[in-house]
């Protein structure tokens, strides 16, 4: 299960630490060390772009099945493709903002099943009210991504095996799998 993005030097401790179960996916670095005064060979770290490591696969991590990922805005802009889910279309992310479906003040939540992206011009008209009330239709339902859909959606430059290997996480039905193709 694809927990986390780490740096190379994480990687490396991981690898020296001998943790790293397997490796899959393209060498990104070599990393040379000194001389072994013992031995007389120089160390050398091959870190590869995906790495899975031993011991107990939640150790340190909140991916059990009740995990939610923590809402942020970058992540729900991402998740609903920068479209206002009331107008269709597309914005840059500073003409975004996150829209309650209930509005908190009539009892809704701030959680990914009751938020979606919404232009400014867009939340402004539904201001505190259902979109019913609004007489404004949503174009798709919100939802709480997967972990493997979280770590995608944290925006970070995802290399094409390692899109593979998280979209192989992807649920069978998820609108991820179109956006990340």
């Amino acid at each position: 299960m694809p927990l986390e993005w780490i740096g190379y030097q994480e990687a490396a401790k991981l690898y020296h630490l001998e943790q790293v179960a397997y490796a899959c996916g393209s060498v990104l670095y070599e990393l040379r060390g000194g001389i072994n005064a013992r031995t007389g060979c120089r160390s050398l770290i091959t870190v590869n772009s995906i790495i899975a490591t031993h011991g107990h696969p939640h150790t340190g991590y909140k991916v059990d099945s009740g995990y939610v990922p923590p809402l942020n805005n970058p992540a729900l802009f991402r998740r609903d493709g920068y479209l206002c889910l009331y107008c269709g279309q597309r914005f840059r992310h500073s003409e975004l903002s996150r829209d309650h479906v209930r509005p908190i003040s009539r009892g809704g939540a701030d959680h990914w099943n009751n938020v979606v992206t919404a232009c400014k011009r867009c939340n402004n008209h539904k201001a505190g009210r259902t979109p019913e009330q609004a007489g404004m239709e949503l174009l798709a339902i919100p939802f709480a991504p997967t972990h493997a859909e979280y770590v995608y959606l944290q925006g970070r430059r995802v290399l094409s095996d390692q899109m593979e290997f998280l979209r192989a996480h992807f649920p069978r039905r998820s609108p991820l799998h179109q956006r990340s193709s």
